[in-house]
């Protein structure tokens, strides 16, 4: 073999070492890429669940408010914030709000109006149609169940001023998105 030869297998050689140099260092920083990843992911589920069961378990507010109202039923309490912050609504539309369907939003206001806590009228434009709407007692029950349900954990009274005020942030962040 001549020394141009020589060289040129040498330089063949050392181009296969870089390429394959190359490519184990862009599988090195995918299979980083990756993991990086995968622990984001379950970094975003262990925040997820923890403000799940803050809110939903630990400082469970719907049964609390359900319960201090005497209603079987967080729905009815829905119901009732629903009607103070929209208005009247029609059946239907009230069944839309709560994501039933209207059987049971029919049961949920008969209880509600058993109670005095909604009155049921004839549609202004629609006698087929049925309005709810609140009763000055169904007033006073959605802002107490407003009350319950807007008080903070306890937890919170052990948060800095600056911790609040990231966490508020934070919260903001994700609400916007």
């Amino acid at each position: 073999m001549t020394d141009a030869a020589e060289r040129g297998a040498v330089a063949e050689r050392a181009a296969g070492r870089k390429a394959e140099w190359r490519a184990a260092r862009e599988q090195a920083a995918r299979q980083l890429a990756e993991r990086e990843q995968a622990e984001r992911e379950q970094t975003e589920r262990r925040v997820w669940d923890a403000m799940r069961t803050l809110v939903l378990e630990k400082e469970d507010r719907r049964r609390e408010a359900a319960e201090e109202l005497g209603m079987s039923s967080f729905l009815r309490v829905k119901a009732l914030r629903r009607l103070a912050a929209r208005g009247p609504l029609t059946m239907s539309q009230l069944s839309l709000e709560l994501a039933t369907d209207k059987p049971y939003t029919t049961v949920l206001v008969d209880g509600l109006e058993e109670r005095g806590l909604v009155a049921r009228t004839p549609h202004p434009e629609d006698r087929r149609r049925r309005m709810v709407a609140l009763t000055e007692a169904g007033r006073v029950e959605a802002e107490r169940a407003l009350e319950i349900l807007g008080r903070p954990p306890v937890a919170l009274a052990s948060f800095s001023e600056s911790e609040l005020a990231l966490l508020d942030g934070y919260l903001a962040r994700l609400l916007r998105a």
